[in-house]
């Protein structure tokens, strides 16, 4: 399909303000719209006061116009002129007046003085974000080493073995870990949208595929991050899905704003195991998806117990239950504990999560599909008792 104003406008509605939560070009915000060549070009007329507001909506018209198919340059004209009448599209340039100013950020690298790996991946060119997915789950964890990705790829896993449409975005982009634990070892040609490669009857989109060398460093800085996260949702081909589980680095960062400005999430999943050190930055991140007015589905407890194979007596290795408790003093949801086994490591080091190998009955097994329903629950809950999410009220 060539390049249309149309094409771009419907594209920028898929941009909310984040102090209203509505499309900018609902708000009046997208003006004279204009194609010259390959080039998109627009007015973002923005509401006063200026700030990191604006520039936060600028970063992410220009990333959402960027990833549309057959885009090569964006010119953005920023005002401070507030919203007005629905946009108009400009007449298309004449050939051979192709050279506007750009504002922004050029290629999306930053300042362009960065080191390492600074290429983002060519191929997601994409278009608007993702429309038919039910639900975005998002799995966060405050600090590193928690299993987070673990539980991120067996949740994908247990919520498809219910007979869900189910997608899994590794947005851990310093650690792209999924292929290994989801068995992928696809790679992506870079040629118009992605059709996700499938396993365990999950659909998988992760910024490993694009990688040549597999430790090969991701050295980026948040323009870039925000880019290729926003690629990730609208040029990858999900299309039904009843959920799609988002793998978040850990922290609280770009990955985690650039998500939440990108799509209305359903709701925020904390992963930690029951030791005060890890509790501390659980915290962090459970307030973090409440700050990007989230609703925060739950918290789980990974690493919970070990029991002995042999006595079959339990050891608590990182104490017991401190995960419940937080929950509960914060008033969220405790969606349940996964057990320290051998097996849950070793089987996604070999490319299938543990909850498509080990049975239903086993306790393992078990407490991964538990998980699975009790965040279910919560979905239905909040489906019932809350509006749509919207965009979140914070600054950069």
């Amino acid at each position: 399909m060539p390049l249309s104003t149309d094409t771009i406008l419907a594209a920028l509605r898929h941009v909310r303000h984040p102090r209203t939560g509505a499309d900018i070009v609902t708000m009046g915000c997208v003006r004279d719209v204009a194609v010259a060549g390959s080039e998109a070009r627009f007015t973002l007329a923005l509401p006063p006061p200026a700030g990191p507001l604006q520039d936060q909506v600028r970063m992410t018209a220009e990333a959402v116009a960027r990833a549309i198919p057959g885009v090569t340059g964006v010119a953005i004209t920023v005002t401070t002129g507030g919203a007005g009448p629905p946009p108009a599209a400009a007449p298309a340039h004449e050939p051979g007046h192709e050279h506007g100013h750009e504002h922004g950020h050029g290629d999306g690298n930053g300042d362009g003085h960065g080191h390492g790996h600074e290429h983002g991946p060519g191929a997601p060119a994409a278009g608007p974000p993702i429309a038919r997915v039910q639900h975005v789950i998002a799995v966060g964890a405050g600090k590193g080493g928690v299993g987070k990705s673990t539980v991120a790829a067996n949740l994908a896993v247990a919520l498809a073995a219910r007979g869900r449409t189910v997608g899994l975005l590794d947005a851990d982009v310093y650690g792209p870990s999924i292929p290994m634990m989801m068995g992928i070892t696809w790679r992506a040609t870079g040629e118009g949208p992605l059709e996700p490669p499938v396993a365990h009857g999950v659909k998988v989109i992760s910024l490993g595929f694009f990688l040549e060398d597999p430790e090969q460093p991701v050295i980026w800085r948040g323009p870039m991050i925000h880019k290729t996260v926003t690629q990730f949702l609208g040029g990858v081909r999900w299309g039904t899905l009843d959920y799609l589980v988002v793998d978040l680095p850990p922290g609280t960062g770009d990955v985690q704003l650039t998500l939440a400005q990108a799509v209305p999430i359903s709701g925020g999943v904390v992963v930690c195991t029951p030791q005060d050190v890890a509790l501390l930055d659980a915290r962090k991140a459970v307030r973090m998806f409440q700050k990007l007015n989230a609703p925060v589905l739950g918290m789980i407890e990974n690493m919970s117990g070990f029991v002995c194979g042999h006595c079959h007596k339990r050891t608590d290795i990182f104490g017991a239950g401190a995960v419940r408790r937080a929950a509960d003093k914060m008033g969220v949801p405790f969606l349940g504990a996964i057990p320290l086994d051998a097996r849950v490591s070793v089987s996604g080091d070999a490319g299938t999560p543990a909850v498509a190998t080990i049975a239903k009955s086993d306790p393992v097994g078990a407490a991964f599909l538990a998980v699975a329903d009790a965040l279910e629950a919560q979905v239905a809950a909040r489906r019932q008792s809350r509006a749509t999410p919207v965009a979140p009220k914070i600054t950069r």
